[in-house]
């Protein structure tokens, strides 16, 4: 995989968004395998989507790239707000790639995938309203708040300048696929007691660690009354899944 980024594609373009989209682009379907099947490249869509801009040809999957010149942080400026959650309640939202890289190396840095079934309403922040005087008033964007996705749903291609193994990529997209639910409520519930079971430093913890977060998941669920019965319910879907392991005795370990 190589890191740098084409700048000779772009050569017929000014502008610098334009410059910029056409190179990122270019680097994805040049270098990218599809990490849903491990086909060795995934291809651009030819013409502009509402939703994806690159499709496998082997399995169909569905990929969508927001890239920014410098670092991942927190949150990605995404559009319109309404859309957005419209497109996570829906079944056709695809799955995300997040690149940052350096106008001034010309390369890659970073590049993050973000399968489809991490995306809940939680993690969309609705920004203000454009004023009365700009073009588009009233107009109301989102940002994707990267840091509220449990680290389990961040798996990188290229981490610090280094591309990582195919195979390390596939087996934890894989390790991902398992906490799919259809149910959107549901997932919102899955990730917010993952994050918590992420913030305890040790691999082995107990349930009165995480019943420790009860506060703080109220908050996030004011309608639900019952806190700690959904903490043991979502502990026991991860236990399902493999992604922790019930020891007894109240004691859960991380896998």
């Amino acid at each position: 995989m190589k890191l740098s980024l084409n700048q000779s594609v772009a050569s017929a373009y000014r502008s610098k968004s334009q410059i910029a989209r056409v190179m990122t682009e270019t680097w994805v379907a040049d270098n990218m395998f599809c990490p849903r099947c491990g086909h060795l490249r995934i291809k651009l869509f030819e013409s502009n989507r509402p939703v994806a801009d690159f499709y496998c040809p082997n399995c169909s999957a569905e990929y969508e790239l927001k890239s920014k010149n410098g670092t991942i942080q927190q949150k990605m400026v995404d559009g319109a707000y309404e859309t957005m959650i419209n497109r996570i309640m829906s079944d056709g939202n695809p799955d995300f790639f997040f690149m940052n890289y350096s106008a001034k190396l010309s390369k890659v840095i970073d590049f993050v995938i973000v399968p489809k079934h991490f995306f809940v309403p939680g993690i969309i922040e609705k920004r203000k309203a454009l004023s009365d005087n700009a073009r588009r008033a009233g107009w109301v964007g989102c940002n994707i708040l990267l840091g509220k996705i449990p680290y389990q749903g961040r798996i990188p291609v290229v981490k610090n300048g280094i591309a990582q193994d195919s195979a390390s990529v596939i087996e934890k997209m894989n390790k991902a696929k398992k906490l799919e639910d259809s149910d959107i409520e549901s997932r919102g519930w899955i990730f917010d007691i993952l994050n918590c079971v992420n913030q305890i430093e040790s691999m082995e913890f107990s349930l009165s660690e995480v019943y420790a977060f009860e506060s703080v998941l109220s908050q996030m669920h004011p309608q639900n009354r019952n806190v700690q019965a959904k903490i043991r319910q979502q502990l026991q879907f991860l236990r399902d899944k493999n992604i922790i392991e019930f020891l007894g005795n109240g004691m859960y370990r991380k896998l």
